[in-house]
Parts: C-alpha cells; structure tokens; sequence
C-alpha cells in the first residue's frame, strides 16, 4: 500500500511543483512545493540539497524484524520501515545527541496531525525561554506528524516527528527524538496503525 500512495505523489508531483511554496512553510531554499493539508500545507523539499543516502528508497533487508515495522538505526541516521520480499522503505533521518538519544523496543502508543509540543521539565531548565507549551503549525518543531513511542503503557517521551529544519536530516541534531522530512513522516503516518513496534539500535 505504502509504495501505491506514494505511487499518488509522484503522479501529483507536477502539480505540487507548480504550486508556490508558502512563506509559513521551512526555509525558501529548501522547498519546492506543497503537499495539500489541513490546516497547514506540507513542504516538499528540493532534494538536490539532500545526500542520496538520507533520500527515501526502497532497499534490501535482511533484519529479522515482521513486515509493518519500524526500525531506526541511529549510529546510521535510517530509519526503515519493513516490506515484504526483503525489501524495507528507507528515509533519512535527524537523532538525539550524544547522551540524549534513545534506544530500545516501544510501540507507536498515539498519533497526532500537526502535533502540539510540550517541552519536557529536563528541557526547560536547560533553557528557561522554552514555551510551556507550543500549538501545532509550521513553525512548531514536531513538524506535520508525530508518532508517540511508548513502553509498557508509559510514554517515553521520544517520538517520530516531522521537523521545520530541513537540513538537520543526516545529523545527531536534535534533543532526543526522531526527525524527518515532513514529506516523509506524513507517508510514514498513513501507512502506521497504532500498536506498530518500533526498534531504536
């Protein structure tokens, strides 16, 4: 299913092209046009300015993980989402820095569309300016979708987010959590049910 939704995009493609990106959207140079959305447009990134190895693509995998998984390798900066024959979806991806990074097996607990965010207590006294609490948009960092990892019923505080900087893709860049191109968390939203298990290595 997921390669044809995405089969969908790339037909749409020219279109999408021919649309002006917003000033809302993330930085100029990066994008190319939008993916249609509600309340807020997604940005399509201009991938001349992304490293093929952090592009999405189809690869071969020979992990041992069921068809419908997540796993992300962090040292790699990949995160894969398992197909059948072998075959796993690949995206770049942006992870905690050194100490702040996660790993271990959770399950997607929730999903949220334009995602609101709270910065953790830890968060906050490492910089008191943070906002209590941030609505959803463009220029909220979760970016146009967030999975929500959880273990054993409790949330782990770490997600699978869009981001609104773009070039952080394929760096140990952020506070803990797992960033992608908002094209390609919104992809990855729509193929994900809640109770999908997710390995962070």
């Amino acid at each position: 299913m997921i390669l044809t939704r995405r089969s969908f995009l790339t037909a749409s493609i020219a279109t999408l092209l021919a649309t002006p990106a917003r000033a809302q959207a993330t930085k100029p140079q990066w994008v190319i046009g939008i993916i249609p959305d509600k309340p807020f447009d997604i940005g399509l990134i201009d991938m001349n300015l992304v490293p093929l190895e952090y592009q999405r693509q189809v690869v071969p995998y020979s992990g041992t993980e069921p068809v419908g998984s997540i796993v992300v390798d962090a040292a790699k900066r990949h995160l894969y989402f398992v197909l059948m024959g072998a075959k796993a979806l690949r995206f770049g991806i942006a992870v905690g820095r050194e100490g702040a990074s996660w790993h271990g097996t959770a399950v997607v607990g929730r999903k949220a569309k334009w995602p609101s965010w709270t910065p953790t207590a830890n968060m906050r006294r490492k910089n008191p300016q943070l906002p209590i609490r941030m609505a959803g948009g463009p220029k909220n960092p979760l970016g146009a979708r967030a999975l929500y990892l959880f273990k054993d019923g409790v949330d782990t505080l770490y997600r699978i987010h869009g981001t609104n900087e773009p070039s952080s893709i394929g760096k140990s860049a952020s506070s803990g959590c797992i960033r992608m191109f908002n094209e390609n968390v919104f992809e990855l939203f729509a193929e994900v049910p809640v109770g999908t298990t997710v390995v962070v290595r």
